[in-house]
């Protein structure tokens, strides 16, 4: 039996909840943004919040309330995720970040700067289950373990202004997933 204890070394322990619409089913994708609340991480604790979208005129913005935590995300793990949100020249807009509601409904994210308010909603939510990617997992140096409640529904907004776009249905392997999901317990490694 193997032993009980994950034998990689922890990076991050938080959530990392998505959004990425499309008109198209995922062909091409005219939203995405990149939600993390970190609990534990050695830049220590904070959120960020990486958006493109057709809202910001297709431009990369990052909202944090800790620059620390935000510019440790893009160099660890958002080099991994999505370039774009890796770039370290892009400013960090300070933003408050403040969360209600839950899966059994719906859940949002607020996130108000001193001249935006972004709000991300998730609803009509699939049954969760547990992403194990182990590094090594599609050739990743890092490996996440993480809690998705995968939404069929979700909503981006941008002072007022609506995303048009949907998300669309995906498979997380054997796993019935879509392009937008509340991703939480989450936990990065490095062997």
């Amino acid at each position: 039996m193997p032993p009980p204890v994950d034998p990689n070394r922890v990076l991050m322990t938080g959530e990392n909840s998505f959004i990425r619409l499309s008109q198209d089913g995922g062909k091409t994708m005219s939203d995405r943004v990149s939600h993390w609340r970190v609990l534990w991480s050695p830049a220590g604790t904070g959120h960020a919040l990486f958006i493109r979208s057709k809202l910001t005129g297709d431009k990369v913005r990052v909202y944090s309330d800790n620059i620390a935590v935000a510019r440790w995300l893009q160099t660890t793990i958002e080099t991994l995720l999505y370039q774009e949100f890796a770039d370290t020249q892009l400013p960090v807009i300070y933003a408050e970040f403040e969360r209600s509601g839950d899966p059994h409904s719906s859940a949002i994210e607020t996130v108000v700067s001193s001249g935006d308010e972004l709000m991300l909603t998730w609803h009509d939510f699939l049954d969760p289950f547990v992403l194990n990617a182990p590094p090594g997992f599609n050739n990743r140096t890092l490996g996440v373990f993480s809690t998705f409640f995968p939404a069929r529904s979700a909503q981006l907004s941008l002072n007022g202004e609506y995303a048009s776009r949907k998300p669309w249905l995906e498979m997380r392997g054997d796993r019935q997933a879509s392009s937008s999901c509340l991703a939480w317990s989450e936990t990065w490694v490095k062997p």
